[in-house]
């Protein structure tokens, strides 16, 4: 089974910017996103409490070579459009973009929250030790839809891994930590998001 691929980006507007912040994602860089080959979803979501990062989109990629395609590059970095480089001067951004590690094959869906787990920095064992630790403090809850671990390398024999926990109501962002095992110590952000 081939894996899919994403790409995660949190963004942190100025006050007095998010006007223009959202206008210029909903009319311009996610419809510019989705006509590339391999974008599969394209969808915002907004800090469900207003703490930060205060927004995230989240893209389902065929795979994470999408991100190398000449069709993305000509429209990414360098080559983004004048509106997008002013946006994203202005704004905080963090992107993280790699492979769905577990399951492997699912794509984003319609759910009322969105509950992200960011860990930092982890060594191969530890990225299992998350992703066994976010299925047995998940699965089985009524509210869940799915939940999967998305990983970014972040050097040699390193990862960042990102825990999307999509779910039909409100979760709790308070996580009993020791479920992650030796990943607990690269726990840095937990964050509950809703639908923009």
């Amino acid at each position: 089974m081939a894996k899919k691929g994403f790409l995660l980006v949190f963004m942190h507007p100025p006050p007095g910017f998010e006007e223009e912040f959202n206008a210029w994602y909903d009319t311009e860089h996610i419809p510019e996103r989705l006509a590339v080959p391999g974008f599969l979803t394209g969808l915002r979501y907004m800090h469900a409490s207003g703490g930060t990062p205060r927004y995230l989109a989240l893209y389902d990629l065929e795979s994470a070579a999408v991100m190398d395609s000449p069709a993305y590059l000509r429209v990414a970095h360098g080559n983004s459009s004048p509106w997008t480089k002013r946006v994203t001067a202005r704004a905080r951004v963090q992107r993280f973009a790699g492979e769905q590690a577990w399951p492997g094959d699912a794509v984003t869906g319609p759910a009322a929250r969105l509950l992200v787990l960011r860990f930092r920095n982890l060594a191969p064992e530890q990225a299992e030790a998350a992703t066994a630790g976010l299925r047995r403090l998940h699965e089985g809850r009524a509210e869940l839809r799915q939940l999967r671990s998305l990983v970014q390398q972040a050097g040699p024999g390193r990862c960042d891994l990102l825990g999307v926990v999509e779910a039909a109501a409100p979760l709790p962002e308070a996580v009993d930590v020791s479920a992650f095992g030796p990943a607990a110590a690269g726990l840095d952000l937990i964050a509950s998001y809703a639908a923009f």
